[in-house]
């Protein structure tokens, strides 16, 4: 009979994430979270100097495996998938002010 182990964090703001947390989220290494902030596809939410000392929210682990699906999914590196994802950003939002115009049967 096999075992299975579920591990699980709650994400709040009164407990962020820490960069190895992060990373393990998202099946990769610190390094790579390092990348990400880096090339702005998030942020670190303490003034830590230290990636072991950062701290993250849940926006940052959504876009942090928005990065990680566009790595395997599409072969694109982290200076790409920051544009990709900063465009897709930027269509919700011009689509939301087209909706809160009632404009959006257009789209």
């Amino acid at each position: 009979m096999a075992t299975i182990s579920v591990t699980s964090t709650t994400l709040s703001a009164s407990h962020p994430l820490a960069a190895g947390e992060l990373a393990h989220a998202c099946g990769a290494e610190i390094e790579w979270v390092v990348q990400l902030v880096e090339v702005g596809i998030i942020a670190s939410h303490t003034p830590a100097q230290r990636p072991d000392d950062w701290r993250f929210h849940s926006s940052d682990l959504q876009c942090a495996l928005d990065a990680r699906r566009l790595e395997r999914d599409f072969g694109v590196g982290l200076e790409a998938a920051a544009l990709i994802l900063d465009l897709e950003h930027e269509v919700r939002r011009l689509k939301a002010v087209l909706r809160a115009q009632g404009l959006d049967r257009e789209i």
